[in-house]
């Protein structure tokens, strides 16, 4: 993987584009600015305050207004947001690399936006770690990814929001996870090579039915999963087999079930699909 510096570094410059001249006002020496756009998706939310889709990426997060297609650009910050999750109305956790423009150190910890990801405020663990992945449910925090001075992968679980921290251990590197929204002690988690089980916070792991993919867990009876060459399955609790709904025309990079039927995944290419039928069949919601 690049480094978030360089990633963040080449962002910023594809903005600086070489002018065309001709047109009155034109000058040689003023660059026309380009946004690159959403590159790279990590993670998918549904804002419940207006429906919106929020799409967070290694160029910053975008919004996709309900009935719209068109991807646009969160508060002018191009911070690379690796993990993301929305947990209430407006209020979003975050965590990744900042934007080279700010004053940051590289591992932002956990981050929160109480705007609508307008503008991002540090919580906890700023300059110590970087989660790769973020989920929540109430006062419950779980988070996956990087400490910044072993560069060793972590499991962490907070209890109060996101202030304090305990370090667990993972079964392998997780790629997803996922809350029982009725009780945030069971999780169901994938590793690039088997689907996990947990009943008890993440203290310990059992291998459960499935293939790895991405997990998501709408409501306390309903549990997707879309497996690494986009075929999406469901069941009704860890452990017990899966029914094939259907499938995605391409390879996922980010899964998020807003609801019982309402599915949303973020393909390679750039693009971003939905289903309003648990994932019989798909739609594309936004281009590159």
């Amino acid at each position: 993987m690049k480094r978030p510096q360089a990633i963040a570094a080449a962002a910023l410059a594809s903005l600086t584009l070489g002018s065309c001249g001709g047109e009155e006002g034109d000058s040689a020496d003023e660059p026309i600015v380009s946004d690159p756009g959403p590159v790279h998706v990590h993670g998918l939310g549904v804002n419940p305050s207006d429906q919106s889709l929020f799409v967070a990426t290694h160029t910053g997060l975008f919004r996709i207004p309900e009935g719209e297609q068109e991807a646009t650009r969160v508060g002018g910050n191009y911070q690379d947001t690796m993990g993301f999750t929305v947990v209430g109305p407006d209020r979003f956790l975050g965590s990744g690399h900042p934007d080279l423009r700010q004053d940051l150190p590289p591992f932002l910890g956990l981050i929160e936006s109480k705007n609508a990801g307008r503008e991002w405020k540090p919580r906890s663990l700023l300059g110590k770690a970087d989660f790769h992945m973020l989920e929540a449910a109430g006062d419950r925090v779980y988070g996956f990814g990087s400490d910044f001075k072993t560069r060793r992968e972590q499991f962490l679980v907070s209890r109060d929001g996101g202030a304090e921290w305990r370090a667990l251990d993972a079964p392998e590197s997780l790629i997803s996870l996922a809350i029982n929204p009725a009780n945030p002690d069971e999780l169901l988690a994938s590793g690039r090579h088997t689907l996990y089980g947990s009943s008890d916070s993440g203290t310990s792991w059992d291998p459960v039915t499935g293939e790895p993919g991405f997990v998501s867990w709408p409501d306390p009876d309903v549990l997707y999963l879309m497996a690494q060459d986009g075929r999406v399955g469901t069941t009704s609790e860890p452990g017990s087999e899966w029914t094939l709904k259907g499938s995605v025309d391409g390879t996922p990079a980010a899964f998020e079930a807003a609801g019982r039927d309402e599915l949303y995944a973020a393909l390679h290419d750039g693009s971003i699909t939905e289903s309003s039928d648990g994932g019989e069949s798909w739609t594309l919601r936004s281009s590159p």
